[in-house]
This record gives structure tokens, sequence and C-alpha cells, in this order.
């Protein structure tokens, strides 16, 4: 496993599928509307669960926007073992 996920982390890796910088990353953005399809949420969905995170790709689409899957990321980091 993975070192563990956190908000710098979180962030880069969202940057890096937007082609945008870390901190131009607008937590209160609809994921859809900022530019991922659902091939980029998958490739999100197994970086993260390589950190230890159990979170399925219907859980995030639930979500309207990137703090929104921050919270439903951290909220499954801290029960990972």
């Amino acid at each position: 496993m993975t070192a563990s996920l956190t908000l710098d982390g979180f962030r880069a890796d969202l940057a890096e599928l937007l082609y945008q910088r870390p901190d131009d990353i607008d937590l209160e953005e609809h994921p859809l509307s900022a530019g991922l399809d659902s091939l980029r949420i998958t490739t999100l969905l197994e970086r993260w669960r390589e950190t230890g995170v159990d979170v399925t790709f219907l859980e995030l689409a639930e979500c309207t926007s990137f703090a929104q899957w921050w919270q439903l990321l951290s909220a499954r980091r801290e029960l990972a073992p």
C-alpha cells in the first residue's frame, strides 16, 4: 500500500487529470463541470484505492463538488486499517 491520501495529494491528483495546478482546483466545482469524465474518475478511484481508501464510483457520482469528494474520502481514509 502507498502513502495515505492527503488533501494536497487529492488536489494534485485532480490537477494532473484536469491539466491545472493544484492551487487552481476549485473544491466547490462540480467534477463533471470541471472536465472529468468517467474514465478519469475511474483512474482517480484506482489511485485512491491504492492508498487504502475504499470508495465506489457511484458514491463519487452522488457528490456535487470536489469538496464533497474530499469529505467522503477523508471519512473512508480514517476507517482504513
